[in-house]
């Protein structure tokens, strides 16, 4: 593994803390102390409590954007004081850090090189059982910021969890996967790639999640408020969306929910 140049500076902090007990402020805190040049940005504090799934989803959706070297914390830890470890990966240019949970499953690959988060000078002083996204990972990201070597915090780490991504399906009419986040507008964003959809006309294809049955389009503007509408959002998967509405809520579904796609006009590879 490379040393971290001293000009990467810029880390960026997801968890699941919320803003109003002061938590992810005393990880800026810790950071400031041993990083004070660092660039923090506040990812986002609103994860679902304990929601590894999500956090992974939503990490995947931003990280790639930064410039490489960037140092990603990723603090949604249920299993915190347990006997979990604390990793820290470089994949696709990036920096994470994080527990070992599977929240980085979407952003690792086959060339990541990932370590245990372990020695204690890149550490504080005092490790709590309940908290240590202000004690292990906040000052693992600064030292980080601050030039150290990814091998540095520790052994290399083999055998780290992934979560298990479900995947979805074709025939030659139809399209099977399901529902893998609900974003804050609720939004029903599915595991079918953009590129199945791409390849037939819109007015071919009817979706179904649930008792929701949602026309094909491109923009919300395509339907009326409170209609449905299937589309390829922006993660470039098939999402489905009631316009001036919550469609998670009105269906009653969220994630694991099976979404199938049938098409008149077949298309084969």
């Amino acid at each position: 593994m490379s040393t971290i140049g001293s000009t990467i500076r810029r880390i960026t902090l997801l968890t699941d803390f919320g803003t109003r007990d002061g938590f992810a402020a005393a990880m800026r805190g810790v950071i400031a102390s041993i990083a004070p040049d660092a660039i923090v940005d506040d990812a986002s504090h609103d994860i679902a409590p304990g929601d590894v799934e999500g956090a992974a989803w939503a990490l995947a959706n931003f990280a790639t954007l930064y410039p490489p070297g960037t140092i990603h914390v990723a603090v949604i830890d249920p299993g915190v004081g347990s006997g979990r470890r604390a990793i820290a990966a470089r994949a696709g240019g990036q920096i994470f850090v994080a527990p070992d949970n599977g929240v980085l499953t979407r952003v690792l690959d086959v060339d990541s090189e990932i370590v245990e988060v372990r020695s204690p000078e890149f550490r504080l002083g005092e490790v709590s059982y309940t908290f240590h996204g202000r004690d292990v990972f906040a000052p693992a990201a600064a030292h980080l910021a601050r030039g150290i070597a990814t091998e540095q915090l520790g052994p290399r780490a083999l055998g780290t969890v992934r979560l298990e991504l479900p995947q979805a399906m074709r025939t030659d009419h139809e399209m099977i996967g399901e529902v893998v986040h609900v974003d804050r507008f609720g939004n029903l964003i599915t595991n079918i790639p953009g590129a199945w959809i791409q390849m037939h006309e819109s007015d071919s294809i009817t979706v179904r999640a649930g008792d929701i049955v949602a026309a094909a389009g491109k923009t919300y503007a395509e339907v009326e408020s409170g209609e449905m509408l299937a589309y390829v959002g922006s993660a470039k998967v098939l999402e489905i969306a009631m316009r001036d509405g919550n469609a998670a809520a009105e269906a009653g579904i969220g994630r694991g929910a099976r979404v199938t796609v049938h098409h008149a006009n077949a298309t084969t590879d």
